[in-house]
């Protein structure tokens, strides 16, 4: 059984049809990726898997279950964890703090327990500022924990963003465009915690991405997409020299 799987799903938008018929699998513990010209589809995709649209027609299973029965605050709960292009922190609070917004989806207590900060909730806040801790050293972010995000350069705000999603302990990561905005060396380093998220963490991981080179460096498989439907699925080898890929990317010249 795939750890997510899309079944021929559809979205329109009045009469445009943004996502058709789309079907695909992501297997537990690999990266996959999805790629395809702006206006292809991708970021649909994850909205609709993060339950921010539903689809007209289709299923959408995660672990087993039917992820269009969740309610979009509920995602996170089932261990669906994103990213997003434009990035998505509080600008006025601390890279730490920011993290442990991370956590909120293991809150277990409630308002009276947190006005009189009971042993319980004492015990909790340990836990997750140790896992918060972990999440940090794991992505270099010591020099940065007590700052603000407001006056960080962007490509450590990028990292933020992907620590927090980690914050909340996923199954399964989905990571909109995360080489966007950053330098060669920025993303070669995003390369290397992508691959080590997948083999240390344990974690699945689901990208949308235009660098080809991030793709073909950390990607099992590749789904190419135009006008919201699929091109070719294969290794990245396999859908870069794909002939409606090559045509959609360069035209029909090529």
């Amino acid at each position: 059984m795939s750890l997510l799987e899309l079944e021929t799903v559809t979205l329109k938008f009045g009469g445009l049809t943004a996502v058709d018929r789309l079907s695909f699998c992501v297997e537990e513990g690999e990266v996959f990726a999805i790629v395809g010209p702006n206006g292809a589809g991708k970021s649909t995709v994850f909205n609709l898997i993060s339950r921010f649209y539903d689809p007209h027609e289709g299923a959408i299973r995660f672990d087993g279950h039917d992820l269009l029965r969740a309610r979009p605050d509920a995602v996170a709960s089932w261990g669906v964890a994103r990213t997003f292009q434009n990035i998505e922190l509080f600008d006025h609070a601390t890279v730490l703090q920011n993290l442990l917004v991370g956590r909120h989806r293991h809150r277990r207590s409630n308002l009276l327990s947190e006005i009189f900060f009971t042993p319980s909730v004492r015990k909790a806040e340990i836990q997750n500022r140790h896992f918060v801790e972990e999440i940090i050293d794991f992505l270099d972010l010591q020099a940065y924990r007590d700052k603000m995000i407001a006056g960080l350069p962007y490509g450590v705000r990028k990292v933020v963003e992907v620590g927090r999603a980690l914050a909340t302990d996923p199954k399964l990561l989905l990571l909109d465009e995360p080489a966007s905005g950053l330098s060669v060396e920025e993303t070669t380093d995003m390369r290397w915690w992508i691959d080590d998220i997948r083999r240390q963490m344990g974690i699945t991981v689901l990208m949308v991405e235009h660098d080809m080179g991030l793709v073909s460096g950390v990607s099992d498989r590749v789904l190419a997409m135009a006008d919201g439907a699929k091109l070719a699925l294969g290794t990245p080898a396999e859908v870069q020299s794909d002939p409606a890929v090559i045509e959609a990317y360069l035209g029909r010249a090529a």
